[in-house]
């Protein structure tokens, strides 16, 4: 994102001193254009940028160039980092002003930690505007404690062992080299590799971490937000998919297929209701969905999420039976 590229940009220019536009053009892997561009968003910005000319010229900030802005802790900065990294002051053209207000916050920063404050936009991604996988999740409880040693290991690119609770199957140690965190309306995924592979791991799943000091075996930059969509395009047709066979009111047919990944058979049943094959991500996923229906829509099968719904009306059923 461009708000990331520019607080780059000014690090660059601290670090190096004076860098062509060339060089920053290598190091931020944009063309020249896209830094002449930046190079003038930052000044319109008030980032004191001036231009060299000459065979030893380039672009520099002014000497003794620090902005303002104290009380901020590194958790803290970073929480705003992350949240400034997200796609809403360009729609609202503030993106100077977000690069602006970035650069302060860098700067609130120790210098030992402004390296690691610059990779964090890198390595963490929140409500990425993606898919199906959108319309489906409700909110999930995940202890401080395993997500800070998950986001210790990412942002300092250790290894780390996580004691992980794979749906139907017992939990398990697994040793991974973590890429990058994602939250997508408010559930976590850790985007991790094993042994090489690409994996994507829920972190409500994950029951204990623990970071460890080798370093982790990945690239130095990655686009996380390219990463998760062509991971959430796998991650839909993976092994926890689940398919139900449901009746439905006609009126609500058209928001059970929105809900749905896919309808895989449709037919009319003898009382003119619907009954539908449809595939939903995970069982959660299938018993959040046909709760919203409720009594406009039948799980026929599986047994399993009949019991649930089951299960949970009767528990609703009971609380209300009662005198408040």
């Amino acid at each position: 994102m461009r708000a990331d590229r520019l607080v780059s940009l000014v690090l660059l220019l601290r670090q190096h001193g004076r860098l062509s536009a060339t060089a920053l053009a290598r190091e931020l892997e944009v063309s020249t254009r896209t830094v002449l561009r930046d190079i003038e968003a930052l000044s319109s910005a008030g980032v004191p940028v001036y231009a060299e000319r000459g065979r030893h010229g380039g672009f520099a900030l002014l000497p003794g160039f620090r902005t303002e802005l104290t009380g901020l802790n590194h958790d803290e900065a970073l929480a705003l980092l992350v949240a400034g990294s997200r796609r809403g002051a360009q729609a609202f053209g503030l993106g100077s002003a977000l690069a602006s207000a970035m650069l302060k916050v860098v700067d609130a920063l120790p210098e030992s930690q402004r390296a690691t404050a610059a990779d964090a936009t890198q390595r963490l991604l929140i409500d990425p505007e993606t898919d199906l996988l959108s319309r489906r999740l409700v909110a999930e409880e995940l202890p401080d404690a395993i997500v800070a040693e998950i986001r210790r290991a990412v942002l300092a690119g250790h290894k780390l062992r996580i004691h992980y609770a794979a749906a139907h199957q017992a939990p398990r140690w697994r040793t991974v080299d973590p890429i990058g965190l994602v939250t997508l309306r408010d559930q976590g995924y850790l985007l991790a590799t094993r042994s090489g592979a690409d994996r994507t791991y829920r972190l409500s799943r994950v029951l204990a971490a623990e970071e460890l000091a080798e370093p982790a075996q990945r690239p130095d930059r990655v686009d996380l937000d390219r990463a998760w969509q062509e991971r959430a395009t796998r991650f839909r047709a993976g092994d926890d998919q689940v398919t139900v066979l449901v009746r439905v009111h006609p009126a609500r047919r058209e928001d059970l297929v929105g809900t749905a990944l896919a309808v895989l058979a449709e037919e009319a049943d003898s009382d003119g209701w619907l009954r539908l094959a449809v595939t939903f991500q995970d069982c959660r996923h299938a018993e959040w969905a046909l709760w919203q229906f409720a009594a406009n829509a039948e799980a026929l099968s599986p047994q399993w999420l009949r019991v649930c719904l089951r299960d949970r009306a009767a528990a609703i059923a009971t609380r209300y039976a009662r005198s408040p």
